[in-house]
């Protein structure tokens, strides 16, 4: 199978579980960190990040941040545990390095909010014997079909792709739940303020009044925006998040 192929199948997977958006990022070899956040998987900017790989680049991805998402990630599993997961639950397993462990992404049978998905990994790493430093509930994990440079280079692989029908009971183990969890997969990321405008701006101002309109804390998402922003904005993000959650929060309490 081609490395091309591994990273499809792996968005393919996702896209079964109805995760329908992403942030992809870039660590590159002096440290610095790129994003391309909240983009929809069908518009990932792969060909960008393949370059960036070619470079040395270390390429990342997890579901999009702000959202309910049926899946949580486990880090550095062993491959036959893995398999286990990926066996009782049909679990996607990414094998990051011939001799290192597996990152498992274990679908659920219900959405979960960020926090949900923290509880939940803490007790299945705890059970499990994952990293417990990558416990998160918004973690990173690599991206299959682009190289390891950590490991010398050797490829992401998809070892076992995500299974229809089989989920992990989240109540069963005693994890809480999302009080409300949408899954906000179908609004574009584009033009979601003026009428035609695709800017950044407006890209963010629909972003957060759909946030908004989902019941996420407005000092939830002004973090959220202040760290989606922060590159483009600068010294001027806070104001900028801050002014944005106003204006949003009277459009919602308007409609309202």
């Amino acid at each position: 199978m081609r490395a091309a192929d591994h990273t499809q199948q792996m968005l393919q997977g996702w896209s079964m579980l109805q995760v329908g958006r992403a942030d992809l990022a870039v660590r590159r070899s002096d440290g610095a960190m790129l994003w391309r956040r909240d983009q929809p998987l069908e518009g990932l900017p792969l060909g960008w990040a393949r370059a960036e790989n070619a470079h040395g680049g270390e390429v990342y991805i997890r579901p999009a941040r702000g959202f309910a998402w049926p899946m949580v990630f486990l880090d550095d599993l062993p491959i036959p545990m893995a398999r286990q997961l990926a066996a009782d639950y049909g679990a996607m397993v990414i094998q990051t390095s011939p001799p290192g462990g597996c990152h498992v992404w274990l679908p659920c049978d219900q959405d979960l909010g960020e926090d949900a998905r923290l509880q939940t990994q803490r007790g299945l790493a705890a059970r499990f014997g994952a990293d417990k430093a990558s416990v998160s509930g918004e973690h990173l994990g690599r991206l299959a079909g682009f190289k390891n440079w950590k490991r010398g280079g050797c490829w992401v692989n998809l070892l076992c792709g995500l299974e229809e029908g089989r989920r992990f009971q989240v109540q069963a183990m005693g994890a809480p739940t999302s009080p409300k969890t949408t899954r906000m997969v179908a609004a574009p990321s584009a033009g979601t303020g003026t009428v035609g405008d695709g800017s950044a701006s407006a890209q963010e101002w629909g972003w957060v009044c759909r946030l908004l309109e989902a019941g996420q804390a407005p000092e939830r998402v002004y973090q959220l925006l202040v760290e989606r922003a922060s590159g483009r904005r600068g010294s001027d993000v806070e104001r900028y998040a801050r002014r944005t959650i106003e204006r949003a929060l009277a459009r919602t309490q308007a409609a309202n």
